[in-house]
């Protein structure tokens, strides 16, 4: 068997881990070199074991843009010890980590000087992260045991282009590099035929409500039952159920048998024909001939229970909807009844029902939502423009034709409104429409970066 040639030292690599595609070409060393030496191949290959092992259980400390980059996958910028971006010129380097242990995000960024750790104290830092909309976010340092400690904290999202300037035994450094995460950019018309539809973030007025149900009535003098005021046969009926009536318009004639004489009943009031219990030949009695109601005199009957008694009053705002949720309206209060029905225990709010379309019908069935608090706030969003993205509720805002993930610190909720506490200014735009397109957009381009 030819014999093999010596194998040459390997060098050990600066400030690098190891990356997924080093190890796999580690493998293939070691699968090649088991057919000539399987003692060595096994003592390498439990080595890179500890190595790999070493690197899964490496402190939480990590570049800007390592695993979140839109477009920068492993191995495509080289990687110090921490597990930070590695800036070189010449001997000197910087590895720009940021360190989020069990606190808020900070840079943490170490120096060096020919492959040897250089004392921070002889370096002077800036950098400054440009954000999409181009406000600039400026960090100046200071030394903190091995590392330049940066003086503020990185918020989120960590999606910015970066300006690295240090100086250092004379001479001033300076780098440039993107580092993006939670972004994409969507065209403007392939945006618009997706249903994406933005808002711009100020202040609203968050209500808060309960949920009622009522059902749909007449106004009390709005609806009217016809009599005979003498007894005797019906002569003639002049109107049908659904026609409308003028106030004294001639209903139905009745003769008296008292007088043998002919009678008319007229219309007390404008309305539609809802009943006609009569016809010609019937004897009129006591008996009701016809009714009349007004459709455009409506009013709903909430049932309100005792718990919530103590939270609704007159002129509360309310918003009733069909139970199909096919019509809406507004209105108030104006009254609540001092009984309580007997079977259910509940009080009675009375709410008229604007109809003039005549959507509305005696009957019906509708749910409330009763405004029993109402307060402005600053900042708000839309709570259907609300999002998960990674451990944060997030909006995503837009810039022209750019959309960017916004982690918010959110505080009261209504079905409405979120009150925006941080993470997104007021004036910017953002998604309210169909946002789960923009994240998933995000997600399968690989701009999630995993914290």
């Amino acid at each position: 068997m030819k014999p093999m040639k010596p194998m040459k030292p390997i060098k050990p690599v600066k400030f690098m881990r190891p990356s997924t595609k080093a190890m796999k070409a580690w493998l293939e060393r070691i699968t090649d070199w088991s057919r000539h030496r399987p003692q060595l191949a096994g003592a390498l290959a439990v080595a890179l074991l500890i190595v790999a092992v070493g690197v899964a259980l490496a402190p939480r400390e990590y570049g800007p843009g390592v695993t979140g980059e839109s477009g920068a996958g492993d191995g495509d910028y080289e990687r110090g010890p921490h597990g930070g971006r590695l800036l070189r010129e010449g001997d000197f380097a910087l590895e720009i980590t940021i360190f989020e242990a069990g606190r808020p995000p900070q840079f943490r960024v170490y120096a060096y000087d020919d492959g040897e750790a250089v004392d921070p104290a002889k370096v002077d830092l800036e950098i400054k992260l440009e954000r999409l909309g181009g406000a600039v976010d400026a960090f100046t340092f200071k030394p903190e045991g091995s590392h330049l400690a940066g003086e503020g904290v990185v918020r989120e999202p960590h999606s910015f282009d970066v300006a690295v300037e240090a100086r250092h035994d004379g001479r001033t450094h300076k780098w440039d590099y993107s580092s993006y995460e939670g972004r994409t950019t969507i065209a403007a018309a392939a945006a618009r035929e997706a249903g994406v539809e933005t808002a711009r973030a100020g202040p609203a007025k968050l209500k808060e409500t309960i949920d009622v149900l009522g059902e749909v009535d007449f106004e009390p003098g709005a609806k009217t039952t016809l009599r005979a005021r003498f007894p005797g046969p019906v002569l003639e009926v002049l109107k049908s159920v659904g026609d409308r009536v003028e106030q004294g318009e001639l209903l139905v004639r009745v003769e008296s048998n008292e007088s043998m004489q002919a009678y008319t009943i007229t219309s007390p009031m404008e309305g539609m024909v809802l009943e006609i219990r009569a016809s010609p030949g019937n004897f009129a009695d006591s008996e009701p001939l016809m009714v009349i109601g007004d459709p455009s005199r409506l009013h709903v009957d909430f049932h309100i229970f005792a718990s919530d008694e103590h939270r609704v009053r007159p002129d509360q705002r309310v918003t009733i909807t069909a139970l199909n949720k096919s019509i809406h309206t507004e209105t108030k209060i104006t009254k609540l009844l001092p009984i309580k029905e007997a079977a259910t225990q509940t009080i009675g709010a009375h709410a008229p029902i604007p109809n003039p379309e005549g959507k509305w019908i005696p009957g019906m069935m509708v749910k409330g939502a009763l405004v029993v608090d109402e307060e402005q706030v600053p900042l708000a969003v839309r709570t259907k423009a609300l999002q998960r993205f990674r451990d944060f509720t997030v909006v995503f805002a837009k810039v022209g034709d750019t959309y960017e993930v916004r982690m918010l610190e959110i505080g009261r909720q209504t079905p409405e409104w979120t009150e925006v506490l941080g993470g997104l200014e007021a004036g910017e735009d953002y998604v309210v429409e169909n946002s789960f397109l923009i994240k998933a957009d995000i997600e399968k381009s690989g701009a999630a970066h995993d914290h």
